[in-house]
């Protein structure tokens, strides 16, 4: 498995550099005073988003991180050279959390946003700078101060306008292959699917949002059962959630039962999963046996108040149909999200 979502690091702002304890030491100049220059500072430790990252493998394979330390001050006042400061490269939706406490210390969601965790220490100032009318030969300096230092826990969740949700083979992967450029591993047996993957699904135009699959969920996946919580986590950024049945799943049972079991799973996880708005999708048109059962499950949803769509993504029946409702569900939410913000600048203005 290539794709990591959740690593622990211990990270390290560089130390300040000494201060020197210097006098000036020239021919004809016997007595020329305290010249010792002051340490140079140590290096700051920054998180930036790269959207060119999309896991936090990299972390996997090195677990400690240092900045630069500051030079230390020399004679004829020369001071020492800062730090060279630590950019770590994070993919977008990763948040930072202090591994001891439990704080959230970032979170880090727009390309190119670029975050300061950790202060350099300062540099120690050197004997020149203690030169006084009555003290004229300071004999003392400064040690530089140590660069911050935690042990940090990286947790990708990540960004999608939909989530894919449903039991293992319900379709979900062979949708987004149908609907996006994405091509996960797709066969019939369950758990095909080990990690998430996005797409990009392109509608109305000129307009497109982005769809997680997210890996097949069971009885007891929020108490960590099959893949249990470790892909949960990807579902909560994603603002509507597409709900795909198998009308005739390979391991029986009642649809109904599958739907209730899999929204009990999100509720367990947390109160925001179980709020988010849901389409049901009726996955496998194509056979025979699910047309005839999907009059009778159409009406049952509408009943519980879902919109539900019937599609076959072999054949491409009932995608566009599809498609064009879940981007009138994102168009409607970014609208609301302009206007959220628009009416916040105002506030604040």
């Amino acid at each position: 498995m290539h794709f990591v979502d959740e690593v622990k690091i211990h990270v390290k702002a560089g130390d300040g550099g000494r201060g020197c304890m210097s006098f000036r030491r020239e021919k004809f100049i016997p007595k020329g005073g305290p010249d010792g220059g002051d340490g140079g500072n140590g290096g700051d430790v920054y998180f930036e988003v790269d959207s060119g990252c999309s896991t936090l493998m990299d972390f996997r394979y090195k677990a400690h991180y240092k900045a630069g330390r500051g030079g230390h001050g020399m004679g004829k006042n020369m001071h020492g050279r800062g730090g060279e400061d630590l950019v770590l490269k994070v993919p977008p939706g990763t948040l930072v959390h202090d591994a001891e406490t439990g704080e959230l210390l970032a979170d880090l969601t727009e390309p190119g946003e670029k975050r300061l965790l950790l202060k350099g220490g300062l540099g120690g100032r050197g004997n020149a700078r203690f030169a006084t009318s009555t003290n004229r030969a300071p004999r003392h300096c400064q040690p530089g101060t140590p660069g911050e230092e935690r042990t940090l826990r990286l947790e990708l969740k990540l960004l999608a306008d939909v989530g894919l949700v449903g039991l293992p083979n319900a379709g979900k992967s062979t949708l987004i292959s149908a609907v996006s450029a994405a091509r996960p591993k797709i066969a019939d047996y369950p758990f095909t699917t080990l990690v998430p993957n996005l797409g990009v699904v392109k509608y109305g135009g000129f307009k497109s949002f982005v769809m997680a699959d997210i890996p097949g969920l069971i009885e007891g996946a929020s108490e960590g059962q099959g893949l249990g919580t470790r892909f949960l986590r990807h579902v909560e950024r994603t603002g509507l959630i597409l709900h795909l049945l198998d009308l005739l799943p390979s391991e029986g049972g009642d649809p109904l039962e599958h739907f209730d079991l899999i929204n009990r799973e999100l509720a367990r996880h947390s109160d925001e999963l179980a709020g988010k708005s849901q389409i049901v999708v009726l996955t496998k048109l194509d056979v025979t046996e699910v047309r005839e059962m999907v009059p009778r499950y159409v009406a049952l949803f509408r009943e519980r108040g879902f919109e539900t769509f019937a599609v076959s993504a072999v054949t491409g029946e009932g995608i566009d149909a599809l498609v064009g409702a879940v981007g009138t569900r994102i168009d409607e939410r970014r609208a609301a999200e302009k206007g959220a913000a628009l009416d916040s600048d105002e506030a604040r203005g």
